[in-house]
């Protein structure tokens, strides 16, 4: 009774800490492209797709690329976000535990992320790909987020209506997808800056006056399920 037909999870940011690799890979490309981003620029490529981080620091450094210049700045900026996340487990406590509970329920789940599969597939693995019925990159659908088609395939692939499917975000962006899918949708904003649209409810909110409430270690999959039943339907 009130758990979800099916959990759908973004990886940067919600399974994994791997926002500050993108981060560094961020600032990295924006100073090739010839202008040091500013954290506000920053925050506007926080969840994007590639492509719409590309474009945000394109336009922030005045650079018109050429042809072949996406893809050489793409392909470079993999390989340097690869080789961090070789470099340790970025998997977020208490995730691992959490997943291994929900399989055990029988709870069908997801990756929906806007990181494109050459990179996300390897960080699929070292979370436990068994963990998830199937991975959607930003390369498998038309748009990213925060158009909701991601979601909505999603929620097609799984065979539920969105609004039964439960969605965990860390960003504004993803969020806004999550929303606008239709699908009931935490939060897990990593600080007060993160926009959490009036659909969405922060896990603070859920976990009340418990300090590790920014995230989801020690939570169990009844709290889950008994979260899942107080959301609202966007």
């Amino acid at each position: 009774m009130g758990r979800p037909q099916a959990i759908f999870w973004d990886m940067d940011g919600t399974l994994t800490d791997s926002e500050p690799l993108w981060e560094k890979a961020t600032y990295r490309m924006a100073a090739l492209l010839g202008r040091e981003l500013t954290p506000e620029v920053r925050e506007r490529t926080v969840g994007a797709s590639f492509p719409n981080t590309f474009r945000i620091c394109c336009e922030w450094a005045g650079f018109t690329p050429a042809h072949g210049d996406y893809e050489r700045y793409r392909d470079d900026s993999f390989k340097y976000v690869a080789s961090l996340y070789q470099s340790e487990d970025t998997v977020f406590p208490g995730v691992r535990a959490l997943l291994s509970e929900l399989q055990a329920d029988g709870v069908p789940m997801f990756v929906t992320t806007n990181t494109e599969r050459a990179v996300a597939i390897d960080v699929v693995e070292s979370i436990g790909r068994s963990y998830f019925v199937d991975v959607i990159c930003g390369d498998d659908v038309p748009v990213g987020k925060p158009d909701p088609a991601m979601y909505l395939e999603a929620a097609r692939r799984a065979g539920a209506p969105p609004a039964d499917c439960l969605v965990l975000e860390d960003s504004a962006t993803g969020m806004r997808a999550a929303v606008d899918a239709g699908c009931r949708t935490i939060g897990l904003p990593l600080d007060d800056t993160v926009t959490v649209p009036a659909a969405a409810v922060p896990i603070a909110t859920l976990r009340g006056d418990d300090p590790r409430a920014r995230h989801l270690d020690g939570v169990a999959a009844a709290d889950l399920y008994r979260w899942f039943a107080q959301l609202p339907t966007p």
